[in-house]
């Protein structure tokens, strides 16, 4: 190989977070992004590159050496591709950066723990779990941020972190009729969200597709796994996702079968 691969699955946020930060880079051209398909059992030849891992994304350098993990691949990427700089170059701002996206675990695990659920009673519980965290967020743009949009003045590391999940938000929106509420204690991180996912560098995924690949996920079937009935993952790449009907938003009634969903 001449340059970098990255070996990735389509509408991974994972994945997406090295296609933005190259993006801001002005560098996506730069690496070559090879598709998963979920849905199949990862290739030998690449568990023979991940010495048997199955997560992705994966970096192989052009010297074939393997680099797993989104976080530490963004800090490859910004090591070796130093302009412009994407990470905050003071101490103490890069610090307040770290300290934000180390927050993202629990923001993600209550994403989409509450997208998987399958009891309706456990629903208010999940929401009130989900609304905490937003609460945190806005708590530390309060303290540590600039004016706004964006935690320093322009889009940065940490939004490139979490811009991903807040378009992911779009399925909690369509399977749960979750909102969030227009009450001033979400104001700040109201605004950090609409500019994030507006950003140009973060236009990888639409919602519509969001949606109807991440129906099984709303069915408690995650990761290309066949919900009962099923022949098709909603996360298979054919018939392009474009062409398939929107999937029933009612995600605790009777799963859709495949014909319904266009698989």
């Amino acid at each position: 190989m001449t340059r970098p691969t990255v070996y990735h699955i389509p509408v991974c946020p994972f994945c997406q977070r090295v296609e933005i930060l190259l993006s801001l880079k002005g560098r996506r051209e730069d690496v070559d992004f090879r598709m998963i398909d979920i849905t199949e059992p990862r290739p030998d030849w690449l568990l023979r590159k991940t010495r048997g891992t199955t997560a992705l994304p994966v970096l192989e350098t052009a010297d074939g050496r393997v680099i797993k993990e989104s976080l530490v691949i963004l800090r490859y990427l910004e090591d070796i591709y130093r302009e412009p700089q994407i990470a905050q170059a003071d101490p103490y701002r890069r610090a307040v950066e770290n300290m934000l996206t180390t927050m993202d675990r629990d923001f993600i695990a209550a994403e989409y723990g509450w997208l998987m659920n399958q009891d309706p009673q456990q629903r208010d519980g999940l929401r009130e779990n989900m609304l905490k965290q937003y609460a945190q967020l806005d708590d530390f743009l309060l303290e540590h941020g600039a004016s706004g949009p964006f935690l320093f003045g322009t889009f940065g590391w940490a939004e490139t972190v979490f811009t991903p999940f807040f378009q992911r938000f779009w399925f909690l929106e369509y399977y749960e009729d979750f909102e969030l509420p227009a009450a001033p204690r979400y104001a700040r991180v109201r605004e950090w969200i609409e500019a994030c996912v507006a950003d140009p560098a973060a236009q990888q995924t639409t919602r519509e597709e969001v949606i109807k690949l991440y129906y099984d996920y709303a069915c408690g079937a995650g990761n290309g796994a066949l919900l009962p009935g099923r022949r098709r993952s909603s996360f298979a790449l054919e018939p392009d996702w474009r062409a398939r009907p929107w999937p029933p938003r009612n995600k605790y009634q009777q799963p859709a079968r495949d014909a319904e969903l266009g698989l």
